[in-house]
């Protein structure tokens, strides 16, 4: 059972500290997620709500579209691009109850401010005319983390989320728009989804669905994360725990293991002509409209 906690906030954005993004801005209505991915990097989020259960305490921002507004309307505010549920998905179920992204999609139109979306739902479909609308304004990303194309597994690892044609499907609706496409395949799993059977699914999916790029990324494992999904795996995958722990000792792969997979993906890439530079598009952007001073930082 779910327990939605209805929170306030101080602030609807948070600032990343770190240079390999090209974004400095963060928003997440809710803190936990739904999905009950088994890889989530995020639980240690939960620290600083004295919770334990990441995936059932959903805590909801309710006043986090007054916080937005009081943020965009400042003289100081240079219309940065703002990552939306980069930490926790903003369209994970207790959207569908509390219908919080209209509203901070309509502050995004009428203050012509620049985003990512980022999901593992199709819900945001709901608000396709908005997002198509902001699309036509400035700036905007769709991106959809889609990390298995065999549901058996897709199942195990993600229980919660919807499938991932499902998330296909919805990004194929959005590349209908002016919004750049994204798939993160991300993490990949090693022994779990670094196979090449479900690699170039992923890339065709991708071209298929019109992706302006697509995302890699091996599946680290540190803190409480670490402990979640080896618990995982000798529940699920018995044959290959030992393996995974061995090659995890120190929180990372080795790099033999990661040169091997890199190499194979960049064949694959290739194959299927799928970009894998996700700036581009934003600076395309930004050549064409540098009169609305669009700022990443």
């Amino acid at each position: 059972m779910k327990n939605y906690k209805e929170i306030t906030c101080k602030s609807a954005c948070n600032r990343i500290k770190t240079n390999r993004l090209p974004y400095k801005w963060d928003l997440n209505i809710y803190r936990g997620c739904e999905h009950g991915c088994k890889y989530c990097f995020a639980l240690y989020s939960h620290n600083y709500m004295n919770s334990n259960e990441f995936f059932d305490d959903v805590y909801v921002k309710i006043n986090i579209v007054e916080k937005l507004e009081e943020e965009l309307r400042k003289s100081s505010w240079k219309r940065n691009v703002i990552n939306i549920g980069g930490v926790t998905d903003s369209y994970q179920k207790a959207e569908q109850k509390y219908k919080l992204m209209p509203d901070i999609l309509k502050l995004m139109i009428k203050y012509k401010n620049p985003c990512i979306i980022s999901t593992k739902s199709d819900l945001i479909l709901r608000d396709f005319d908005l997002i198509e609308e902001l699309s036509n304004i400035t700036y905007v990303n769709v991106a959809a983390t889609i990390t298995a194309v065999d549901e058996s597994i897709r199942r195990k690892i993600e229980p919660n989320g919807v499938s991932s044609k499902r998330r296909f499907r919805m990004l194929k609706e959005f590349s209908k728009t002016n919004a750049s496409i994204g798939v993160h395949a991300m993490p990949i799993i090693p022994y779990i989804t670094d196979t090449r059977e479900n690699i170039e699914g992923l890339y065709q999916g991708a071209r298929d669905c019109n992706a302006t790029y697509l995302l890699t990324q091996i599946l680290n494992l540190r803190g409480p994360t670490k402990w979640k999904f080896l618990n995982f795996l000798k529940c699920e995958y018995r044959d290959i725990y030992p393996r995974i722990e061995e090659l995890y000792k120190y929180g990372r792969v080795d790099l033999d293991y990661s040169n091997s997979l890199y190499s194979m993906i960049g064949e694959i890439r290739t194959k299927y002509g799928v970009s894998n530079n996700y700036k581009s598009y934003m600076n395309k952007i930004l050549n064409k409209n540098t009169s609305q001073q669009l700022s990443f930082f």
